[in-house]
């Protein structure tokens, strides 16, 4: 399929091929309703594919079907390369994961706190000690998002201009700017939210490197990995998957007012929302992280990224006390799909298999994207799946417990 076939049959690596049928057939009844326009799905055991399936179309207007080579806006999964990017120059010395971010942006010198009051006459206090490199690979750095719509300081958000997009002509540095004058939403590493906190991280990437940020991924991760698809906006936008969002009779809706921006090179490179990529690059960048016999994690093909041991410090649950994210987070996300998972240095780490009723194993590694993508990285297993779509946002279906439940349910060794 294009740089994206199937390498061994499923049972020499313990998957059943008639079980993993159901997960096309599962899936293919999204397409059939027209709640998703088309979907990619691999599966992946000891390192070689098992499973991989396309369904649907990439876009329906145009009747373009959904093929391997298609390219989708990755949105949040573009997170893990960031800390990835960022634990590198850790590796070589350029800092700690407990500086003060503001040795490399300074206007984060003078972080003040929400304590109270509208968005429109805010009461802050200091901080109380300095947002540092490790709150912003956890997502505890007080920092959020302007589309959340549960807190006064997501409104400032939106009012400065960030909520699904960015005001026009805006750099990363000057985002940057914005963001670090503007109240957190907590003295940082007391709770945690999802937030700007990679975009952040990516603008320490370019700082410290000297480099702009999708320079470094091009000559630091994707070229190294042979990513060669992958960047921050599509060149070929035939290829480019339309993106969709549920209309009012439930069926997929085109949405090029955000769609479009992917189609052209981005004034602002943001390290957690700006990429844009095949399924078959994205496997390489699983492939690189997990951990094998004959391949430590950190290694592809020859090439290796990272130590094996930083790949498995960065898969660790990083939450204060050891606490998941229902007991952690920020109320939007204390929901069932976050009961036994922490958070580690880029990724969501699963903590207790059996708290969020779905079947997994402890310490496996995951994320998503706002388009409903998805992928995950079990350790234990060898096992590492990814699902593509292009349906905002990813909270209207229960795409990934599905697909887990699904996955698993095919393991029979």
């Amino acid at each position: 399929m294009g740089g994206l076939k199937q390498e061994v049959d499923a049972a020499e690596v313990g998957l059943d091929p008639v079980r993993l049928g159901r997960i096309d057939r599962h899936f293919a009844r999204y397409v059939d309703d027209g709640r998703l326009p088309g979907w990619l799905i691999t599966v992946s055991r000891h390192g070689r594919l098992a499973h991989v399936s396309c369904c649907g179309s990439r876009d329906m207007e145009a009747g373009r079907p959904v093929e391997p080579d298609t390219l989708w806006r990755i949105y949040s999964m573009t997170k893990p390369v960031t800390s990835v990017a960022a634990m590198m120059l850790s590796e070589e010395g350029a800092f700690e994961l407990t500086d003060p971010v503001s040795a490399f942006i300074p206007s984060f010198a003078d972080a003040r706190v929400y304590a109270g009051g509208p968005d429109l006459r805010p009461v802050t206090v200091p901080a109380t000690e300095p947002v540092r490199i490790w709150h912003l690979l956890t997502h505890t750095s007080g920092l959020t998002y302007g589309f959340h719509r549960v807190h006064p300081v997501d409104a400032l958000y939106r009012a400065a201009g960030f909520e699904w997009a960015y005001p026009s002509g805006t750099d990363l540095a000057t985002a940057c700017d914005i963001w670090a004058g503007l109240p957190l939403l907590f003295q940082p590493g007391t709770e945690w939210n999802y937030s700007v906190a990679t975009d952040v991280l990516g603008r320490v990437v370019e700082v410290v490197s000297g480099q702009s940020l999708d320079e470094f991924f091009a000559t630091r991760i994707l070229g190294p990995l042979g990513m060669t698809d992958t960047a921050f906006y599509a060149d070929d936008t035939a290829r480019l998957a339309a993106l969709y969002t549920p209309g009012k009779d439930g069926k997929a809706k085109r949405l090029d007012a955000l769609g479009s921006a992917a189609h052209r090179r981005p004034t602002m490179l943001m390290g957690g929302a700006g990429l844009v990529g095949t399924a078959a690059d994205y496997h390489r960048f699983t492939q690189m992280l997990l951990h094998r016999p004959d391949s430590p994690a950190g290694e592809l093909d020859g090439t290796r990224l990272l130590g094996s041991r930083t790949v498995r410090y960065m898969m660790r649950n990083h939450l204060p006390g050891g606490l998941d994210l229902e007991a952690f987070g920020r109320p939007l996300y204390a929901e069932s799909p976050f009961r036994g998972i922490g958070f580690g240095l880029g990724f969501s780490v699963v903590i207790d298999p059996a708290a969020g009723k779905a079947i997994c194993s402890e310490e496996e590694a995951a994320w998503g994207g706002a388009a409903s993508t998805a992928f995950w990285i079990d350790q234990g297993e060898e096992l590492t799946v990814s699902f593509f779509t292009q349906l905002l946002p990813s909270s209207t279906y229960r795409i990934r417990p599905q697909l887990r439940q699904l996955v698993y349910q095919a393991l029979a060794d």
